[in-house]
C-alpha cells in the first residue's frame, strides 16, 4: 500500500451530527444555509439561516417525540427539497434510523424496501399521495404517513406543515425531549441506504453515525469546497446526502437546492454557485453540449486557439481564463469555480478541458458502502483527472489479486466502511473480511499515492485469449464521439460460449446525427469508433456495432443498468 504524500486540511473535530449542527449554529448562525424556490410561488426564493434550520429540526424532532418515534426507523421518499433535508438531519440527531428511498423506483420495489427496512414512519412527496391507501394495505408496519405537501390530517396520515407546527408549539411550551435526547452508541445503525447498483437486487447498506462523521471530517481534510453550492444530485444517494449536504453544513456553505434536473442551467444562472457535485454522466453532457454548440456556430477552431493561448499565458504566470472563456462561464452562472465529480471513471480529456477553461474539475471515488468517499483529487496537489485522487487519511486501501498490468481488486479498511448489509449476513461476509471491504472495483495506486479506477469487477470481459477487458475504459473513448449519447461495450460469443470479441451497443444523439446529414451513419460510426480507439491494443478494438433505437435503462444518477 502506498501512502499519501500531501498535507491535509485542518478541520474542526466533532463527534456527532448533533455536535456538527450545534457548531454550525454557533459559528455561522446568521449565515444563509439554504436557498430554494417557494413551493407555491416559484419566483420567490426562500433563504434559511443556520440558526433557523437548527430550529426547524428542533420543531420536527419535538413533533416526532409526541408520537414516540425518536428511536424508530423513519423513511422518506420524494423530490429534493428543504423539507427533505430537514427530515434527514432531524432523524440523524435521534436514536433512530434514517431510510432514504429512491423516488424513481416502481411501486412494488418501493414497498419491498420499505418493508425490508422495518420503517414505522414514512415522509412522502406529493406524487405519492395517490398510493396512500395502497401503502396502508401493503405496509402494515408503518404507523404514520406524513405528506410533505399535504394540507390536511386524517387518521395516521398527517400534514408535514401541521406536524412541524405541533412540534413548534410543544417546543415553545417547554418540551425539550428531542433537544435533550441522550445519544446512544455512535457505532450503532443510524442510516440505512439501499444501493441502486447497475446490476443485482438492492442491498441495505448499514451506516453508523461514526461512519457519517468520519466521511465528513476526513473528507474535508482532502476535499476543497467553496462557499456556495448548487445541490443537484438525488438526496437518497450518499454522494449528495453526505458529501453535498453534511460536508456543506460543517463547512458553513450556502446550499442552493436544485428543483429539477431540467432546470440545472437555469438555476446555475439564478443562484450563481461556485461549486457543484456531479456524476460523470452529467459532466459528459455539459462537455458535449459546449463542443456541439461551438461546432454548430463554426467556432470550434476559435475555442481550441483560445485554450492554447490561455495555457501558454498560464505558463508565464498570466491567468486570463475568466475573460477568454467569458461566455462559457456566464452560461454556468458566472461564479462556477469547481466541479466535484464522482461515481465512475471519467475521460481525462473532460477534466483537462474544464481545467483549461478555468472551471476546476476534481475527480473522486466513492461507494455507498464507504459512506461514500474513499478518495478525491485536490486543487493544490497534482490534480490529475486520470486518477480519483488521494485516499482519505482515515482509511487504508490495498490492491489485491493483481493482473499482469498491476491492476487488481480495490479493498478498503477504516472508519468509513459500513457495518454490513441489513438482514443479509451471507452477502456481508462475502465483501467484509477482517474489517476489509471488497469494493469489487478494479484499479491501482500510482507513485504519487493517487487511486486509479478501471471499472467494476462484475463488468470485466475475459476474452478466450486470456485478456481482461474493462469495458468502461473503451466506453470512455467511444463517448468522445460527439453524436454518441450512450454506449455499452459487451462481448460476442462463439458456439462454445467463449467471449471472443467486443461489441459496442450505441444510442445516438438524434439531433446531432440529423445535423451531420450523413448518408450512412453506421459506416460513419464504425470509422469514428476505429479512430477514437486506435491508440488501444488490437484486442480492445470493437469488432461489431449495434445501434439502439431507445435509451438504455439507467439508475437515478444516470448510470446505465447493465
Amino acid at each position: 500500500m502506498k501512502k499519501n504524500v500531501c498535507e491535509f486540511n485542518k478541520i474542526q473535530k466533532f463527534e456527532s451530527i448533533r455536535e456538527m449542527m450545534e457548531l454550525a449554529e454557533e459559528q455561522a448562525g446568521n449565515k444563509i444555509a439554504f436557498e430554494y424556490r417557494d413551493e407555491k410561488d416559484k419566483n420567490n426564493i426562500i433563504k434559511v439561516t443556520y440558526k433557523e434550520f437548527q430550529k426547524d429540526t428542533y420543531y420536527l424532532g419535538t413533533a416526532l417525540s409526541t408520537i414516540n418515534m425518536l428511536k424508530n426507523h423513519i423513511a422518506i421518499v420524494g423530490d429534493n427539497s428543504y423539507k427533505w433535508i430537514t427530515v434527514y438531519l432531524t432523524v440523524l440527531k435521534t436514536n433512530g434510523v434514517f431510510v432514504p428511498i429512491d423516488k424513481e423506483l416502481p411501486y412494488k420495489d418501493m414497498v419491498n424496501l420499505l418493508s425490508n427496512s422495518d420503517s414505522e414512519v414514512l415522509f412522502y412527496g406529493e406524487k405519492y399521495e395517490k398510493y396512500i391507501e395502497q401503502f396502508k394495505k401493503d405496509l402494515p408496519n408503518i404507523k404514520y404517513y406524513i405528506g410533505l405537501n399535504r394540507e390536511e390530517d386524517e387518521e395516521n396520515v398527517l400534514s408535514y406543515d401541521k406536524f412541524k407546527e405541533l412540534g413548534k408549539k410543544e417546543y415553545e411550551s417547554g418540551n425539550k425531549t428531542y433537544v435533550d435526547l441522550e445519544k446512544k452508541d455512535l457505532n450503532e445503525l443510524r442510516m440505512l441506504v439501499y444501493t441502486s447498483g447497475t446490476t443485482g437486487v438492492a442491498k441495505g447498506v448499514m451506516l453508523s453515525e461514526h461512519n457519517l462523521v468520519s466521511s465528513v471530517y476526513y473528507g474535508l481534510q482532502v476535499a476543497d469546497v467553496e462557499t456556495k453550492c448548487l445541490s443537484v444530485l438525488p438526496y437518497h444517494h450518499t454522494y449528495e446526502a453526505v458529501s453535498g449536504i453534511l460536508v456543506g453544513i460543517h463547512y458553513h456553505v450556502t446550499i442552493c437546492i436544485n428543483d429539477s434536473l431540467k432546470n440545472v442551467l437555469k438555476n446555475l444562472q439564478l443562484y450563481k454557485p461556485d461549486y457543484i457535485y456531479l456524476v460523470p454522466a452529467f459532466t459528459e453532457v455539459f462537455y458535449k453540449n459546449i463542443w456541439n454548440k461551438v461546432k454548430k456556430e463554426g467556432k470550434e477552431g476559435g475555442l481550441k486557439f483560445l485554450i492554447g493561448l490561455s495555457n501558454f499565458l498560464r505558463k508565464i504566470g498570466i491567468d486570463k481564463r475568466k475573460k477568454l472563456f467569458k461566455s462559457i462561464h456566464e452560461a454556468f452562472g458566472g461564479n462556477l469555480y469547481q466541479l466535484v465529480v464522482g461515481g465512475a471513471p471519467i475521460r481525462p480529456e473532460i477534466g483537462k478541458f474544464f481545467n483549461d477553461i478555468g472551471i476546476m474539475l476534481l475527480n473522486g471515488y466513492g461507494i455507498t458502502e464507504c459512506s461514500p468517499l474513499v478518495s478525491v483529487n485536490r486543487k493544490n496537489y497534482n490534480n490529475d483527472p486520470a486518477t480519483v485522487g488521494v485516499i482519505l487519511p482515515c482509511c487504508q486501501v490495498e490492491i489485491r489479486n493483481k493482473n499482469d498490468e498491476g491492476d487488481g481488486e480495490i479493498w478498503v479498511k477504516g472508519d468509513i466502511v459500513m457495518m454490513g448489509y441489513y438482514k443479509q449476513p451471507e452477502k456481508t461476509a462475502k465483501v467484509l473480511v477482517d474489517g476489509w471491504f471488497n469494493t469489487e472495483d478494479y484499479g491501482r495506486i500510482n507513485d504519487k499515492g493517487q487511486l486509479v479506477i478501471n471499472g467494476r469487477k462484475k463488468n470485466v470481459i475475459v476474452l478466450n485469449n486470456g485478456k481482461n477487458i474493462y469495458p468502461e475504459e473503451i466506453e470512455n473513448y467511444i463517448s468522445s464521439i460527439p453524436y454518441v449519447q450512450e454506449v455499452i461495450v459487451k462481448s460476442t460469443k462463439n458456439e462454445n460460449g467463449e467471449e471472443t470479441a467486443l461489441c459496442a451497443e450505441v444510442f445516438l444523439n438524434k439531433e446531432v446525427v440529423e445535423e451531420m446529414k450523413s448518408e450512412n451513419i453506421e459506416e460513419q460510426l464504425k470509422k469514428d469508433i476505429s479512430k477514437a480507439t486506435k491508440e488501444l491494443p488490437s484486442y480492445k478494438h470493437i469488432q461489431k456495432i449495434e445501434i439502439r433505437k431507445t435509451e438504455f435503462n439507467k439508475t437515478t444518477t444516470n448510470k446505465i443498468k447493465r
